[in-house]
């Protein structure tokens, strides 16, 4: 699968081939014809059946990318050097670490002539590389080193699918090891999201770890049927609906650990998408101190959370953390003399002492329907997934107004934002600015690995990708600081806990505007956002740039994750 998706018969290769008499223009024309018929590659054709040895292989690509061959057969590879390179950045993109020179850290590449690819493993190894070519043979005894892969553990799954004499249930039996193993491999990779794309001649597995995309398996398409079937059936979703949307969910336990999944499945042009969350039950333990919350912004929420009414917002894009942040705040107020309804579409965790609906659209049981039957439960706190429509905005500020705490996320930018956008819904600006207690908006970065973090000195790349952005190097100068170069920056070497990204885990940074007495009154004059914001900084309020800036100084993430999250 690996070698497939890497190597390819490019037209320089051809050429050499037939030029150096390794291979004759026959039997090139043969494997092409055979390649055709497999769908596959000339090269993969003539690899498989040994008509191309490693020897003659490495010397036509050595040839065509102008760097030395190496044969990974016949060397020796350092564990310690091994493992700088996670297991799936090498079966994805067809890279090895495997010795130490004088001149830096040896790599085989499947093509050397990929300078992007170069650069992000110096960035990450933290060394100057050695970069030499490899075979598809030298590749895959590599990757024998990983315990236990994915690509490994799925071979094995698929060809006993494949078996003609298998009976239908030994069938359906691999294909719930398959999803099994795409799930523990998804949680052992610290994987938040798997997604399952349905493509014309394939089905793409990929895993989004620490909010950045891996690819990590190519499947046959035929296995679709045996993927999609299962997953509807631990999430209890219809086997024979594939023209329509379909949500649901199922738990497993790893490790001695309950996972929740959250399964969406969409019906895309080559088939059903499918994308599960992993929700570990070690989320619903942090706090707001764990999530990132400054001593300052700690005060204001804790503040909030205190008064009997009003209400408490929580914004940002899709993916911020806003669920999260939500659950840790019903953490503090979910106490015995306390009743709590929450309302989400859908529930991603089981709260104990919160009674939670979910949303339901086949029963017409919508946000603004199910909050109308909530405000006569009798409730103190009452939480909304979401506000996404003028209706929602209506009632929950009405049950704000009416003694209720409330709870809830929506869609904006930044915190001052959010204000004209509950005005743009149509609500009252003296409804806004009487019953908002404050806005949290929030960006999610990468947390620098403690195992490995090391302070450097600042690159010339670096000291320009910040010059280039003068809100931050206005926001940087603006603490004192005379020269970015005094700055003490840190980040991750890159280790076996991190699988050598650097990073592990990731961290909010936040910007919290507590509604006083001057936002009330420029609420009320409808003022714009830019005003907004000027006004809540005067006020104190940190913002998420700045947020972000002392996290990247006190060594908590690095500047180019906060530049990442905070330039519009």
């Amino acid at each position: 699968m690996t070698d497939e998706k890497i190597f390819r018969m490019t037209k320089n290769i051809r050429d050499v081939l037939i030029a150096k008499k390794i291979i004759t223009e026959e039997k090139i024309a043969q494997a092409e014809k055979e390649a055709k018929e497999k769908n596959s590659d000339p090269l993969d054709v003539l690899i498989e059946s040994t008509a191309l040895s490693d020897e003659k292989l490495g010397a036509a690509l050595s040839e065509e990318y102008g760097v030395p061959f190496v044969d990974l057969q016949q060397e020796t590879i350092e564990e310690g050097v091994f493992n700088m390179i996670p297991q799936i950045v090498s079966e994805t993109q067809g890279v090895v670490a495997f010795q130490r020179t004088a001149e830096g850290v040896k790599v085989g590449m499947s093509n050397p002539r990929d300078s992007a690819m170069r650069h992000m493993l110096e960035k990450r190894i933290g060394e100057p590389i050695v970069a030499v070519v490899i075979t598809p043979r030298g590749l895959a005894k590599a990757l024998s080193k990983y315990e236990g892969s994915l690509a490994e553990s799925f071979k094995g799954i698929y060809h006993r699918i494949k078996d003609a004499g298998l009976s239908r249930e030994e069938r359906d039996e691999a294909g719930v090891e398959l999803v099994d193993t795409l799930a523990r491999h998804g949680y052992k990779n610290r994987a938040s999201d798997i997604h399952i794309e349905p493509y014309t001649k394939k089905i793409l597995v990929r895993f989004r770890i620490d909010g950045v995309m891996h690819d990590v398996l190519d499947m046959p398409r035929e296995l679709s049927d045996v993927v999609v079937t299962r997953i509807k059936i631990l999430s209890k979703m219809r086997t024979d609906e594939h023209r329509a949307a379909q949500d649901g969910k199922f738990r497993f336990t790893v490790e001695g650990e309950q996972i929740d999944v959250r399964v969406s499945v969409i019906p895309v042009t080559n088939g059903e998408n499918i994308v599960m969350r992993l929700l570990s039950s070690k989320s619903q333990q942090f706090d707001l101190v764990d999530l990132g919350f400054g001593e300052n912004d700690l005060k204001i929420v804790t503040r909030a959370i205190k008064k009997p009414y009003g209400m408490i917002l929580v914004t940002g894009p899709t993916g911020s953390g806003k669920t999260t942040t939500v659950y840790a705040i019903l953490k503090i107020l979910n106490r015995r003399d306390v009743h709590i309804i929450s309302i989400e579409d859908p529930v991603e965790y089981d709260i104990e002492g919160v009674t939670q609906i979910q949303v339901d659209p086949r029963t017409n049981l919508t946000f603004a329907k199910g909050l109308r039957a909530i405000v006569r439960q009798d409730p103190d706190v009452i939480m909304v997934g979401e506000i996404r429509d003028p209706e929602t905005a209506g009632i929950a500020i009405n049950s704000a107004m009416t003694g209720h705490l409330v709870l809830s996320t929506l869609h904006a930018n930044d915190s001052a934002t959010t204000l004209p956008r509950l005005l743009d819904m149509g609500i009252e600006p003296f409804l806004v600015a009487s019953t908002v207690n404050i806005v949290i908006a929030q960006r999610l970065v990468r947390k620098i690995c403690p195992k490995c973090r090391v302070s450097y000195t600042i690159t010339p790349e670096e000291r320009g990708l910040i010059e280039e952005e003068e809100v931050l190097k206005g926001r940087i100068l603006a603490r004192g600081i005379k020269a970015i170069t005094q700055v003490k920056w840190y980040r991750g070497q890159g280790c076996q806990q991190c699988s050598q990204t650097g990073y592990r885990g990731r961290v909010g940074i936040y910007e919290v505007l507590e509604v006083s007495e001057p936002i009330r009154e420029l609420i009320l004059k409808r003022a714009d956002s830019e005003e907004l914001m000027q006004t809540a900084i005067k006020g104190g309020m940190t913002t998420m740039l700045d947020d972000g800036l002392e996290k990247v100084f006190t060594g908590v993430t690095t500047m180019q994750e906060v530049i990442r999250v905070t330039r519009t």
